[in-house]
Parts: C-alpha cells; sequence; structure tokens
C-alpha cells in the first residue's frame, strides 16, 4: 500500500493544487478565482470543434499584457469553441497538463459585461490545464499555444460553466464567454529553475546539484552535526521578483532526512509540480516556508529545517522520518502567485 504524502494536507490558497507530492491520488483542485473554474455540470463533455470565429474587436489596450478592452459581441456566437491567436509568441507550446501562468480577461458575449480580469489584481493566475481543474474551453483553446501569445476565445455553455451557469459572477446558463489570455509562461513536470550558479563552500552543508534538465538534482549531505537554525541559501540565483509571504508558489523540490541522507519525498519521482500557499505550509513544515519567504522566483535553494521547524517530536507515522530529525530541501521556484 503506497503511503500518503507528508505534505498533501497542505490546501490550495490561490488555484488549482497539485500537493507537495501525493503518491496515491491525483491532484486536487481549488480555486479562489471564478472565471477559469469548471461548474459541475460542465464536466465530461465532448471535445469541441475548434473555428476562428466570430470574436469581437480587441478595441484598446492591444499590446501583449495589456489589459484589453474588448467590444460587445455582435450577432449570433458560434456553437463550436472560437479561437484565435491574435499576438503570436515565440516561446514553447503549452501542452494539456501543463501549468500556465496567464493575465487574462472574462466577459460575457451579449453584453461585454467584465465578470473576471488579473490585470487590475497585478496577479498573474497560474493554474493546470488539468480536467476537472479549469472549464474545458482553457484546456483545449490553449493547448498547441506558445508561450508569448496572445490568445483570444469565445466559449459557448458546453465548454464554459454548462446550464448552471456561475451566479456569483453573474454568469448566466446561456452565456456563452468571451476571454482574452496573454501567456506569459508555461511549467510541467520537465521544468527547472535557471539562474546563476552560486558556490557552495561550507563544508557543514549540504551540497546540491546545478543541473537544469528537469532531473532530479543531487542533496548530498555532510557527514557532519546538523545546524540549529534554519538555513536557506541559492544554488541557483536567479533574477526574478522575491517571493513574499503572503503568496503560493508553484515548484519543484526533493526533500531528505539529513540523518540518513533518505529521500522522503520528491516531485521530480511522482512526475508533477506542486503547489501551495505558504501560510498553509508554515503549519506543516514552518522551516520550508520561511526559507522560501523572501527569495526570487526562478531560483534553486537548499534548505535546511531543524526539527522544531518541521516535524518535531511528531513526524508522520510510517515514513522515512523520524522523531527529532532534520530536514533538507532543493526547491525550484517557478512561480509565485
Amino acid at each position: 500500500m503506497r503511503r500518503r504524502s507528508v505534505l498533501i494536507a497542505v490546501p490550495a490558497g490561490l488555484v488549482t493544487i497539485a500537493g507537495c507530492g501525493d503518491s496515491d491520488s491525483s491532484s486536487s483542485k481549488a480555486s479562489a478565482s471564478p472565471s477559469p473554474s469548471p461548474s459541475s455540470s460542465a464536466s465530461a463533455v465532448p471535445p469541441p470543434k475548434l473555428v476562428d470565429g466570430p470574436l469581437p474587436a480587441i478595441t484598446a489596450g492591444t499590446k501583449f499584457d495589456e489589459k484589453p478592452t474588448v467590444a460587445k459581441g455582435t450577432g449570433t456566437p458560434s456553437k463550436d469553441l472560437a479561437v484565435k491567436t491574435v499576438i503570436a509568441g515565440g516561446g514553447k507550446a503549452v501542452a494539456e497538463g501543463d501549468f500556465v501562468k496567464v493575465n487574462y480577461l472574462g466577459q460575457i458575449w451579449s453584453t461585454a459585461k467584465v465578470f473576471d480580469n488579473s490585470y487590475d489584481r497585478n496577479t498573474s493566475l497560474v493554474i493546470q490545464l488539468a480536467q476537472g481543474g479549469i472549464i474545458d474551453g482553457w484546456r483545449y483553446g490553449l493547448a498547441g499555444k506558445k508561450v508569448g501569445s496572445r490568445v483570444e476565445m469565445a466559449i459557448p455553455p458546453t465548454w464554459g460553466y454548462g446550464t448552471a451557469g456561475s451566479p456569483e459572477a453573474g454568469i448566466k446558463g446561456t452565456d456563452t464567454l468571451v476571454f482574452v489570455i496573454d501567456i506569459q509562461d508555461s511549467f510541467n513536470a520537465k521544468s527547472s529553475a535557471k539562474g546563476s550558479t552560486v558556490a557552495q563552500s561550507d563544508a557543514d552543508l549540504p551540497k546540491v546539484g546545478t543541473n537544469t534538465d528537469g532531473k532530479a538534482p543531487s542533496v548530498t549531505v555532510p557527514k557532519a552535526d546538523p545546524p540549529k537554525k534554519l538555513v536557506s541559501n541559492y544554488v541557483l540565483e536567479s533574477d526574478g521578483a522575491v517571493v513574499k509571504a503572503d503568496q503560493s508558489i508553484l515548484c519543484q523540490f526533493k526533500g531528505v532526512v539529513w540523518s540518513t541522507g533518505k529521500e522522503f519525498e520528491s516531485t521530480y519521482s511522482q512526475g508533477r509540480l506542486s503547489q501551495f500557499a505558504l501560510k498553509d505550509m508554515l503549519s506543516v513544515v514552518k522551516g520550508l516556508a520561511q526559507g522560501i519567504t523572501g527569495k526570487k522566483v526562478g531560483s534553486r535553494i537548499m534548505i535546511v529545517a531543524p526539527a522544531d521547524l518541521a516535524y518535531g517530536d511528531t513526524p508522520p507515522s510510517g515514513g522515512a522520518i523520524k522523531k527529532g530529525d532534520t530536514l533538507v530541501f532543493s526547491v525550484d521556484i517557478l512561480a509565485a502567485m
């Protein structure tokens, strides 16, 4: 019987969560933003036919990552999924199952009423293109599009919120939805931190590999007593924004026990990324949350969490972590929201 993840109890905090590893269940989902999340009546539908229109004009904010103004839809919208690449990006292509980092605006075809947008929040959305975690119009409409692209879509109810609509957002079960989406980045299980290599010169601290091929970095624990205080050092330092304590992150990570060097959990071995809110992680592994806070997005860091900032005297049962164990983490901070 496969053991339950020691970190899966951390709730999402912002968007879809692939918990810090869960070897016996699929990713759990949650959302604090109504627009891209599916309703129960909009699941298990057949794939749509993709057409190139009709789509309303974007009348202002026409550059990539500018907040767009979109005209009211005219005439009858297509019953198929209308998708158009307004600005073609030159980055990697997005695939279903990837996480995407986007800015977006959503409005109702018939009224041009904007029901949600990320531009005004100054916070990009990071969400997985996976069934059950996002409306199907996004899943099918963004697949194959390249990072750096602006995509406009008109999504009928079948691939939106279904016949139930989304009353809290003012969306009826008959509404076709118009989205403008700027794809800023994408991530998957092969994603890795990118940055300048930082010297790891302290012989009494673990050494973490600097490979950026998406494979798990090595974590070598020294034959020395562990530090009694939290350690958080760069391995690869990026020039991204600093992670704040009230944010959620998307990451790759590998955790090992100091005393044995044994891996207890890893996104690399599970083949999927982890997403969690730092404020929620404080109640699970406090040192992990504290060690990530203040570090730059895009970086790889090495964290040593003493027992009093990890599981202390109450480790998860049946696993590699024992009472009083110090934990070592390699964390690739892919995105912060």
